[in-house]
């Protein structure tokens, strides 16, 4: 191996050990205290409940892990958006996980947590995967309920998504296991099966202060809301039981006894790993973003025994698509080219850039696995679509539409890696969060922006020094030289990959060795859901 390999290497290991790092200090939560609070109540925590639930030795996909990562600072933060939602399995069955994570402000809901248990249930209705509601929460964190209440994609949207999941036939189940209050009661009401935990679990609209407040009345809250009084007298909840154990048991009963369902369909044979070392994927990313690379060569280290089967190969070279196999699923993928290529015409073509060609092979492309039924994984380290006079006079826009058309028409499932540079309207085309992949991670080595830091900051400065010459001010270049540098720190905060994924624009961030494993449980959850005819609409020729 060569030096500039071991470079890669070398940056990108201590990019997955910061990523560790970062993970296993946003799996505590609340934090060691809070945790020992909660098993001081006799309550396991959310994630101690999820690992009892699922089955031993089994994977479970975590979706949101960042969310909220770095937001309400003012308010102590809000770790994992206080919920802990992913993929898992119970009794070999996959599913949906919604775990409120009680040691982070008693469970409640900031905006974040909102949009991030929509991300699950979409998960859930788009994969038609049953859902598992743990419910542990104190309701809406009231001094930000402006933002959390009312909108379209606020915390009523959940229950609107309840009735919906009931009607297209997809498995609810709910366990109270804390304080389930105000609006929140909908929520394991509306499921098919609602349990409650003996002495820790409550369920009411209204808690005994707010009552006496109210109306009042006098009351204690476990006389008001407790298991006894729904299990025996409201009948709100259907089985009560001794402790969180116990009703994590019968869960795995009830998805014991659950019937088949119907498949989509994908193809599927024996897995075999790839021939190349997946654990030299690490060092085929260059360290510096403007180094070409062969995305074939981390294709070889994704697909089974590194077996690819290039479509229009000599054609459209600055996006690489073709068939092979993941994990034994059969895939056609999608990947920017970051290698200086030679067009048909003999010219020569920027890495990483859309050409007309290339869209024009993709478009094609997505349209014949949407034929055969074959799942798209789209590998991105895209910095746009070409620009220039020779590019707008080629039809660049008409071609890029028809890539965009197709992929977003597309109804077989997509699953998007974001490798690298994700900028523009290459991140749009390539399947970025706007064009519901069904999965969407990103490596540690993502940047995700309208344009590059260094673009940017340069237009960004130039707007700036024009508004305050506008104004008659004179800016020295010590001055604009200090400018340019808050500007460009302020940008490439955000393009960081921890910047997207705690606003939920990706669903996690992940060691690129867990790239196969993520596609696969993705096309596995895929699976349960039968796929729509393909209709492409109009596109232009």
């Amino acid at each position: 191996m060569d030096i500039e390999f071991n470079k890669n290497e070398d940056n990108l290991k201590q990019l997955i050990y910061q990523l560790k790092t970062k993970s296993d200090k946003t799996k505590l939560g609340g934090g060691e205290k809070k945790i020992a609070s909660q098993h001081e109540k006799g309550k396991l925590t959310a994630r101690e409940r999820i690992n009892y639930l699922t089955d031993n030795e089994s994977e479970f996909l975590e979706i949101g892990l960042f969310a909220g990562e770095g937001m309400y600072q003012e308010v102590g933060g809000c770790p994992s958006g206080g919920v802990v939602t992913g993929i898992g399995y119970i009794q070999g069955r996959q599913c949906v996980i919604v775990a409120n994570d009680a040691t982070v402000k008693a469970g409640a809901w900031f905006p974040i947590t909102a949009k991030k248990n929509l991300r699950a249930q979409e998960v859930a209705m788009e994969n038609r995967l049953p859902i598992i509601y743990l419910v542990d929460s104190a309701g809406v964190f009231l001094p930000m309920q402006n933002e959390i209440f009312p909108d379209k994609e606020h915390f009523g949207r959940q229950f609107r998504n309840n009735a919906k999941m009931s009607s297209m036939g997809i498995v609810q189940i709910a366990a109270v296991m804390g304080s389930c209050v105000a609006g929140g009661a909908y929520l394991p009401i509306m499921s098919d099966e609602a349990m409650i935990v003996d002495k820790t679990g409550s369920i009411f609209l209204a808690g005994s202060y707010l009552v006496k407040s109210a109306i009042g009345e006098t009351i204690d809250n476990e006389t008001l809301g407790g298991a006894s009084t729904h299990c025996e007298i409201s009948g709100v909840t259907d089985n009560k039981f001794d402790n969180d154990e116990a009703c994590l048991d019968y869960i795995k009963s009830i998805f014991d006894k659950i019937g088949a369902y119907e498949k989509a369909g994908f193809d599927r044979v024996k897995s075999e790993e790839p021939s190349e070392s997946v654990d030299s994927l690490l060092g085929i990313i260059p360290q510096d973003r403007v180094k070409p690379y062969d995305v074939k060569d981390v294709i070889k280290r994704l697909v089974d025994k590194s077996e690819f089967d290039e479509y229009k190969a000599l054609y459209g070279k600055t996006i690489v698509c073709g068939y092979g196999r993941i994990d034994g699923w059969s895939v056609g993928i999608v990947a920017n080219q970051r290698k200086v290529v030679k067009s048909k015409k003999g010219e020569m073509q920027m890495g990483g850039v859309i050409y007309s060609d290339s869209a024009d092979k993709a478009a094609r492309f997505i349209m014949n696995c949407n034929q055969r039924k074959i799942p798209l994984v789209f590998l991105q380290d895209v910095s746009g679509f070409m620009v220039g006079s020779k590019a707008e006079h080629g039809g660049i826009i008409k071609d890029g539409a028809k890539m965009v058309n197709a992929m977003a028409n597309s109804t077989v499932p997509k699953f998007t890696i974001m490798m690298g540079n994700s900028y523009g309207a290459g991140n749009y085309a390539m399947c970025g969060k706007a064009y519901d992949p069904r999965l969407i991670y990103a490596w540690p080595t993502a940047q995700i922006a309208v344009m590059s830091g260094a673009s940017a900051a340069k237009t960004l400065l130039q707007i700036k020094v024009a508004t305050l010459k506008a104004k008659g001010e004179e800016i020295t270049p010590e001055a604009e030289e200090k400018l340019l540098k808050e500007i460009t720190d302020k940008y490439n905060e955000e393009l960081s990959p921890y910047y997207a994924a705690s606003r939920l624009w990706v669903d996690g961030i992940i060691d690129p060795r867990e790239t196969r494993k993520v596609i696969s449980m993705g096309i596995e959850a895929a699976d349960h859901a039968p796929v729509e005819k393909f209709n492409v609409g109009v596109i232009q020729t």
